[in-house]
C-alpha cells in the first residue's frame, strides 16, 4: 500500500525515510515527494569502440566507464541534453529507505510532455537503500533541453512491504550502487561479486 503524505511525514520523523536536504513544503504531494536535480552528470564520449558487448559482463563496466565522462555544472549553469541523447544525472537529495519500504521514482508529466524521460528502467528504490538516486535521461523530443541544478525533476512515492526484507540493499553482498553520491556508469560486470 502506498504511503499518503501524512504517512510519509511520519516515516521521515521516525527515520524510516531519509530525504536530505528535505524539499520545501510545496514539494510534498498527496502520496509523493518531489526531488530535484543535482549538478553532476555522466555522458558518453564520442569514442571508437564499435559496440558494447552485453554478453561479456566483466567488460561492460570497464568499457562503459572508459566511454563516459563526468560533467559537473555550477548552480547557474545548464546541462544541455540534445535530441536522441542519453545521460545520467542524480538527485540533489540523499534518499534513505527502511527495510520494510520500497520507493518508486516517477518523472514529472510536464517534463515528459516535452520529451524528457527521467528513468528508462530503474525506477524502484530498494528497501535498505541509501544514497543519491541516479536518473537515466533521454531526450525523445526534437529540441535540446536545458536542465539546471535544483529543477524539480521527479517524485518519489513509498510503499510498505508485507514484512521487512531479509536482504536490504545496503547489507547484501554486491550492493554496487549503495551510498553513491553521483551518477555511476554501469556496474554490470560486478553482478554476483
Amino acid at each position: 500500500m502506498r504511503l499518503s503524505d501524512q504517512d510519509i511525514l511520519k516515516a521521515i520523523a521516525a527515520g524510516r525515510i531519509v530525504i536530505d536536504p528535505m524539499p520545501p513544503d510545496n514539494c510534498l504531494g498527496s502520496f509523493s515527494v518531489d526531488v530535484s536535480l543535482g549538478h553532476v552528470f555522466r555522458t558518453f564520449r564520442h569514442v571508437r569502440v564499435p559496440y558494447l558487448d552485453l554478453s561479456d559482463q566483466k567488460s561492460v563496466h570497464s568499457v562503459s566507464e572508459a566511454c563516459m565522462e563526468e560533467v559537473t555544472i555550477g548552480e547557474q549553469e545548464r546541462f544541455i541534453l540534445h535530441p536522441g541523447e542519453f545521460a545520467l544525472g542524480m538527485t540533489r537529495e540523499r534518499i534513505g529507505v527502511a527495510e520494510d519500504l520500497v520507493g518508486w521514482l516517477d518523472g514529472r508529466s510536464s517534463l515528459a510532455r516535452v520529451g524528457l524521460m527521467v528513468h528508462i528502467t530503474a525506477h524502484s528504490i530498494d528497501p535498505g537503500w541509501d544514497g543519491h538516486i541516479t536518473f537515466e535521461f533521454f531526450n525523445a523530443g526534437r529540441l535540446p533541453l536545458a536542465l539546471n541544478p535544483g529543477l524539480r525533476i521527479g517524485a518519489i512515492s513509498f510503499e510498505t512491504l508485507s514484512s521487512p526484507t531479509t536482504r536490504p540493499y545496503g547489507k547484501k553482498s554486491g550492493a554496487k550502487y549503495h551510498g553513491q553520491q553521483g551518477p555511476l556508469s554501469s556496474r554490470l560486470g560486478l553482478d554476483g561479486s
